[in-house]
């Protein structure tokens, strides 16, 4: 249960990374309102915090090395839905070699 616990808050760390910095974008690339960049900043706090609430006593370091894995993976899903860009046989292998990066890192039985 802790792993599907520890699962959820990773990904939902990533959607409000991607999701703030996506907003971010669209005010400054596509000159959308400056509300676009404020609700962009909350949702990059918001995703400072949520890291913090993993329940493995994984440390800050590791946690990001995994979280990473998970942010290249939701950005890849992110790139296909939102931006429609279709993920090619190289964005598979690196997502999938990403997750597995997740699972040693966070999940793998240590001394």
């Amino acid at each position: 249960m802790d792993v599907i616990k520890s699962l959820f808050y990773f990904i939902l760390a990533g959607l409000f990374e991607i999701g703030g910095g996506y907003l971010v974008w669209l005010w400054i690339r596509d000159g959308r309102s400056p509300w676009y960049g404020l609700f962009g900043a909350l949702g990059l706090a918001i995703y400072g915090i949520i890291p913090t609430l993993q329940s493995f006593n994984a440390g800050f370091g590791r946690v990001y090395a995994a979280y990473g894995g998970i942010f290249i993976v939701l950005s890849i899903l992110w790139g296909w839905k939102v931006d429609k860009i279709v993920p090619d046989k190289a964005d598979i292998i690196g997502g999938i070699i990403a997750l597995v990066g997740v699972l040693i890192i966070m999940y793998f039985p240590r001394r």
